[in-house]
């Protein structure tokens, strides 16, 4: 009885938040509070959920202040010269665009959010992709395959999902899957490099002045002036002027090519090095695990709005610019107390996952990661990452417990199906990418879902092959 009712708590809660009846935190709280009921645990209900909310504060204060951090970075410039670098090296080359598409993605991505990402990319290279008659799919479809490699970050929630669902440590998830991330960042670059040559034979390597314009736009990212990087925030502005033929020099053209409004009020050009300086020690930190991630980005937060910002009136704008996001994630984390609260608590987890380990094939039992990992790619295209992490990963992870593989080992795998679920219609952010790229959203699903779903696979056979999965 509590097999099918766990399936059935599952599948409503699935149900009601891909057919947008609720939004996840919601549907987090409300379908695992009623089925606890049903079960006849009600009177439980609170000991299960101070028991989650309890284990689950590290890791909503890491996405609270990782957030509020990168928000800061984005705000005082930090990421600007990165941007105008690109743009310099990409020129007018349609093979070097393509592969600053995916530098630029990559880079940005660092924030943790897919809309800051696809705003600040789309708005910086949109207007080469339009004066070179570029394939816009193109640029969508990088963009998005090189986010979903670098969503895995701790802060930028699937790896955070998976340490929630499972009760692990964010760090000991993410640092052993670098170098397969790596390998799978480098094949995005190597596909890009690729698709870029195709280009470069199509239309061959023309400089600014030879570009004939059909129009005129250019897009300032209201993520750099305080509007805020949540999700669904189609945030972008359209000007008047800035992309004009360059009838001049190269460096007058580049100037022309501004992603980021390069005259906000919140930019610090003169603390550049001290942003840098910071970002870089905070990140070795925590590769090398010198002290808790939620204390790092505790601590980085607390620095970059002090510096950057003296004025206290100042960190609060900051602060507010960025609470959308904040509080969207961090109860994003806390609702999924209570859904993973009530499944463990009530037995139901433990019961599902009796059911499975005896519906597998024996000789697939200790295989269960690599099972787990091309499920994560079907899995995670057709449901929210809230759907598979804290629906279906707690059940395949007590099946794989079983037959003796880690939790651990469980959680890397579950990431691997990312770079094709940033392209899923679920996903709030694609619809930023291809509202901002101008192009129809079936167009870049039948372009970027092989290349997408080729790059999970590759990280998979990494994994394997460096003994991470």
């Amino acid at each position: 009885m509590l097999t099918i009712l766990g399936f059935l708590m599952i599948a409503t809660f699935l149900v009601l938040i891909m057919m947008k009846k609720m939004s996840p935190i919601a549907a987090l709280v409300l379908i695992p509070a009623l089925f606890c009921v049903i079960v006849g645990k009600g009177a439980h209900l609170g000991d299960y959920v101070i028991d989650g909310v309890s284990s689950l504060a590290p890791t909503a204060a890491m996405l609270m202040f990782a957030i509020v951090y990168f928000g800061v970075m984005i705000d005082v410039g930090l990421f600007d010269p990165i941007v105008r670098g690109i743009l310099k090296f990409c020129k007018a080359d349609p093979m070097r665009i393509v592969v600053g598409t995916a530098l630029l993605a990559a880079i940005v991505s660092l924030d943790g959010d897919g809309s800051t990402t696809f705003m600040i990319t789309v708005s910086a290279l949109y207007p080469l992709y339009k004066r070179l008659k570029m394939s816009l799919v193109i640029l969508t479809g990088v963009a998005a395959m090189a986010n979903g490699v670098m969503n895995t970050l701790p802060w930028g929630g699937p790896t955070a999902r998976a340490a929630t669902a499972l009760k692990l440590d964010a760090s000991d998830i993410f640092v052993p899957m670098i170098p397969a991330l790596a390998v799978g960042l480098l094949f995005v670059i190597a596909l890009s490099y690729g698709l870029g040559l195709r280009e470069r034979r199509r239309l061959g390597v023309l400089t600014l002045d030879e570009v004939l314009v059909e129009e005129k736009e250019t897009v300032l990212v209201t993520a750099g002036s305080g509007a805020g990087t949540g999700l669904g925030k189609e945030g972008a502005a359209t000007g008047g002027s800035g992309t004009g033929t360059g009838a001049g020099s190269d460096e007058e053209d580049d100037d022309d090519f501004q992603g980021l409004d390069p005259n906000r009020p919140t930019l610090r050009p003169k603390l550049l090095w001290f942003n840098v300086l910071l970002t870089v020690t905070l990140l070795t930190a925590m590769i090398m695990e010198w002290l808790p991630i939620p204390v790092l980005f505790l601590l980085g937060a607390a620095l970059a709005l002090t510096v950057n910002f003296p004025k206290i009136p100042d960190q609060k704008a900051r602060l507010a610019a960025h609470a959308d996001n904040v509080l969207n994630v961090s109860g994003m984390v806390f609702a999924a107390a209570v859904f993973t609260g009530v499944l463990q608590g009530t037995g139901m987890v433990d019961s599902m996952a009796e059911w499975l380990v005896d519906i597998i094939p024996a000789g697939m039992g200790p295989h269960m990661a690599l099972v787990t990992g091309v499920l994560s790619l079907p899995l995670t295209y057709f449901m929210s990452n809230d759907g598979f992490y804290f629906g279906v990963l707690p059940v395949l992870a007590e099946a794989g417990a079983a037959h003796g593989v880690s939790p651990l080992e469980m959680a890397r795998a579950s990431l691997v199906g990312q770079p094709l679920h940033m392209s899923s219609p679920l996903v709030p952010a694609v619809y930023v990418l291809v509202g901002m790229a101008k192009v129809e959203f079936g167009d870049h699903t039948r372009f970027v879902v092989k290349w997408a779903a080729l790059t999970c696979l590759v990280i998979l056979a990494a994994g394997v092959l460096f003994g991470i999965i």
